[in-house]
């Protein structure tokens, strides 16, 4: 098993598309929530009269390392000024959240793993030196109150207990004292097992439980990978259990698993939490680096290039809680909404829709994705996701020119500053595989020995679209890690209003998109596919101008509304023969297709 290890953001710097989505985002609602929200603005944290547990840290957790990548020096200072005023408040003892004596003992222990993992994420960008004995006494004051009896972990602090480890390994890697391993145990001990939990994912249960709320099951995820080195136990790849049965039982094609707001099964117009993908990319990322095993990296590439951005408008000052597959159109609900256990407004693309906390933490998802492109261990450092970037170590300046994941080429312009190795992964998708112009037998991982000097690396390969099979005998279409929708017309239709204290006014407004409502009903005969390739757009996942899409053919087929619904299409098509002409398809992708159906039948001649 070969581990790897992160950069950091004095080392690592986004490029080309992928710098471009990051400072789209900055200057969207996660650059500005402190600015426009109150829960942010006001929040206890700072010494306000707002929200005091889960939401600035959730902010800050995508804030700071996007303000560091992007070296922008109001966004650092606005995350200095939140995390003085965190450190500001810290007590004697440590206790360091905003709450009273009275509240302590029943204060969720979930704000105290969050607060901890972002003062890491604060060091590792601004290598602030106040912040190691901050969070040591964060934990040596939940140490205390642990092993005293007077905490027990509940709620979320339960089911999300593995988050604590993220500080935890941060502060027994610098000094490895025996109370922190006793902690990891307590923690560990108190916390629920999941195992006891997975027969409550083969069907909905429609009903919100902790069980199978969806964030706690994507953030479970990476419980193994960030635990069982401080734990001292053998790492067994636990996650890939859990996520063979979450693929099996509640599977979406952009990579998520249902959860509206908890798991939902497999039905194409079910959604799924915008927390949970940013969570599930993070596990990923911690899967791929202590694992080196292939099947994270791609199964982050799918979370990255098809459900963040779906989720978003293309300027970011707004998104949903909920995104459906099969989405024809995203207007509020005035009767019972489709979802599970979420509310009338949660596929609205807005400021808060359904809940806040996605509001908050959405953030997180490019940033740390960005610096997962770059991985090292020794002097070998590892490409393990190619995105546009530029990297800049001790062993050498390496600039990465591409537009991966639009189109399959990259260039590796390499300034080498003393003897290293390059390994750069290869998907499994990758076909006609070329280094430097010259035909590569296909392998997962290319390796380079570089002396000191100045170095070039070409490497190409093509994708071929395929169908993937779906549940209830339906296909979607995906080329490498892109997948693509049928994108359909809709109408924006702004909403300006103030509800629970919370004003809503442009650009941090309410959107319905409205959806023609017409020819969405398709089948696909897909005996071919042409792809065209277009320039990628000041807005990368662009929803007027997709950088690639695909043509093939596909004609209308009996398919009705969801009964009782006038927005929402029927989970299954009705018949599958062709009641149209056959008619030329311009498939876009997923993550471009605001509205769109995924999952399609092919018809029957």
């Amino acid at each position: 098993m070969q581990t790897w290890h992160f950069y950091t953001t004095n080392e690592l710097k986004p490029a080309g598309w992928m710098r471009r989505q990051l400072e789209i985002q900055a200057q969207g609602l996660c650059g500005n929530l402190d600015k426009v929200w109150r829960d942010v603005r006001d929040s206890a944290w700072i010494g306000g009269d707002a929200d005091g547990w889960e939401r600035v840290p959730y902010w800050l957790d995508g804030f700071i390392p996007m303000a560091y990548l992007l070296e922008d020096e109001d966004l650092i200072a606005r995350a200095k000024k939140y995390v003085d005023a965190i450190i500001a408040q810290q007590r004697e003892d440590g206790w360091i959240c905003p709450c009273t004596d009275e509240e302590i003992p029943g204060y969720d222990k979930w704000a105290v793993h969050l607060i901890s993992k972002v003062l890491v994420v604060y060091y590792e960008c601004s290598r602030d030196e106040r912040v190691p004995d901050i969070i040591c006494r964060v934990m040596k004051n939940y140490y205390d109150l642990l092993s005293e009896g007077k905490w027990v972990l509940h709620d979320w602090g339960k089911y999300r207990w593995y988050e604590a480890f993220i500080a935890l390994n941060f502060l027994y890697a610098r000094k490895p004292e025996p109370w922190i391993r006793e902690l990891a145990k307590m923690i560990r001990d108190q916390g629920t097992n999941f195992y006891d939990n997975v027969y409550l994912w083969e069907k909905p249960v429609n009903k919100w439980r902790w069980e199978t709320h969806i964030v706690n099951i994507a953030m479970m995820l990476k419980f193994e990978a960030v635990s069982h080195e401080l734990l001292g136990e053998a790492y067994q790849d636990q996650a890939e259990y859990f996520q063979n049965i979450l693929e099996k039982f509640n599977g979406m094609p952009a990579g998520t698993f249902t959860g509206d707001e908890c798991l939902g099964g497999l039905s194409p117009i079910r959604g799924t939490e915008l927390c949970s993908v940013v969570e599930q990319m993070y596990a990923y990322e911690h899967l791929y680096a202590v694992t080196g095993d292939k099947k994270w990296a791609e199964r982050l590439e799918v979370l990255a290039f098809n459900a963040l951005p779906a989720a978003n408008s293309d300027d970011m000052w707004c998104h949903q809680y909920d995104q459906i597959s099969n989405q024809i159109s995203c207007e509020r609900f005035f009767g019972r909404p489709i979802f599970g256990t979420n509310a009338d407004d949660s596929h609205r693309f807005g400021l808060e829709p359904n809940f806040g906390c996605c509001t908050a933490n959405f953030g997180q998802g490019w940033p740390k994705f960005a610096l997962s492109a770059f991985m090292h261990d020794g002097n070998t450092i590892l490409n393990a996701v190619p995105v546009p970037c530029e990297l800049d170590t001790e062993h050498a300046h390496i600039a990465l020119e591409t537009d991966y994941p639009f189109k399959n080429s990259f260039v590796y312009r390499v300034d080498a500053k003393k003897p290293f190795t390059l390994k750069v992964r290869v998907p499994s998708f990758a076909i006609a595989l070329k280094v430097n112009g010259e035909a590569c037998p296909e392998k997962e991982m290319l390796t380079f020995e570089f002396e000191a000097g100045q170095h070039e690396v070409r490497i190409s390969f093509h994708v071929r679209p395929a169908l993937m099979d779906r549940p209830y005998d339906l296909k979607t279409v995906k080329c490498g890690s892109l997948v693509f929708a049928a994108p359909f017309a809709y109408k924006k239709v702004m909403k300006e209003y103030t509800q629970n204290g919370v004003e809503r006014k442009f650009p941090y407004c309410d959107y319905d998109y409205v959806g023609e409502k017409k020819d969405w009903n398709l089948g696909l005969y897909a005996t071919h596919f042409e792809k065209r390739e277009m320039d990628v757009d000041a807005i990368p996942f662009s929803s007027e101008k997709p950088p690639v899409v695909l043509l093939t053919d596909g004609a209308l087929v009996e398919w009705e509304l969801e009964d009782g619904y006038e927005s929402v299409c029927a989970k299954l098509p009705k018949g599958r023969k062709a009641i149209s002409e056959k008619r030329t398809l311009t498939l876009w992708p997923y993550g471009c297709a605001k509205l769109r159906m995924t999952e399609m039948p092919m018809i029957e001649e």
